[in-house]
């Protein structure tokens, strides 16, 4: 199997041309012709998860998070990207990065998000004008108060702790969230009838919400790590004989909670 064949079930889920103008998504190294025996996936391609490509056989990475974001001036081992580009391109590995084309899908990040809380009549939040966009908006099966829905958020993404605005007083029952760092997608959120925002990377000001609405900041790792099994089910839906795993050390998380 070649490169370009994983390539082309991935872009029919999530078209590389509705990627944010400033994003890497695609293949960054490597050729669309290379054979390809084995794929490992991960959200980050880290120098780590190469050395694991590189131990089990892997060929080639598929990542959430690009490898490489802009021009690189210089590849040397002395840094995170120029080691993992100079393993890979060593070892014969293609690496490709599903970003902001997976963001935009409905049935990618933030559209797992709203699963994940069993929102109802689930909407891109942000639309592009092509039924694609950033974020999505839904509604609550029912009504919880903000003490339940921070319990239910915690829950539902197994965290121990996360960022709050000041709690609503009244119910909460339209929720607007977006995977990442989504602090650009507030106003959207706001204008869109929800409640409560749910994102990653909100900064401190942010916080100083308006009456009758709420954010909570719950890791940009915590909002996208479904999206690693999303982009493995849909290989292994495609090519079911094909040898695909997720990295053992999925938890890339640079962020430590003490």
């Amino acid at each position: 199997m070649k490169v370009k064949e994983i390539i082309s079930v991935i872009e029919s889920f999530a078209p590389l041309s509705i990627q944010e103008s400033w994003d890497n998504s695609g293949l960054c190294v490597g050729s669309p012709e290379d054979e390809v025996t084995s794929v490992l996936m991960g959200l980050d391609c880290t120098p780590q998860l190469v050395d694991e490509a590189i131990a089990c056989g892997a060929d080639m990475i598929i990542t959430h998070h690009p490898l490489i974001f802009s021009g690189l001036k210089k590849i040397t081992p002395d840094n995170q990207v120029g080691a993992a580009v100079i393993k890979a391109i060593k070892a014969g590995i293609a690496i490709y990065a599903a970003h902001t084309s997976a963001d935009k899908v409905i049935a990618g990040v933030s559209g797992a998000m709203a699963a994940r809380l069993g929102l109802k009549d689930v909407q891109i939040l942000d639309e592009d004008g092509e039924g694609t966009g950033l974020g999505v908006v839904g509604n609550l099966p029912e009504p919880l108060s903000a003490a339940e829905m921070t319990a239910l958020v915690k829950e539902r993404f197994g965290l121990k702790v996360l960022k709050s605005s000041r709690p609503l007083d009244g119910t909460i029952s339209r929720v607007a969230m977006c995977g990442g760092s989504g602090g650009s997608l507030i106003g959207a959120a706001r204008k869109s009838g929800a409640q409560l925002y749910i994102s990653g990377d909100i900064s401190y000001h942010n916080f100083f919400t308006e009456e009758g609405f709420m954010i909570m900041d719950i890791g940009h790792y915590e909002s996208e790590i479904e999206i690693v099994d999303i982009l493995f089910s849909l290989i292994k839906k495609n090519f079911p004989t094909f040898a695909v795993r997720i990295t053992q050390n999925l938890n890339s998380n640079p962020i430590y909670y003490f």
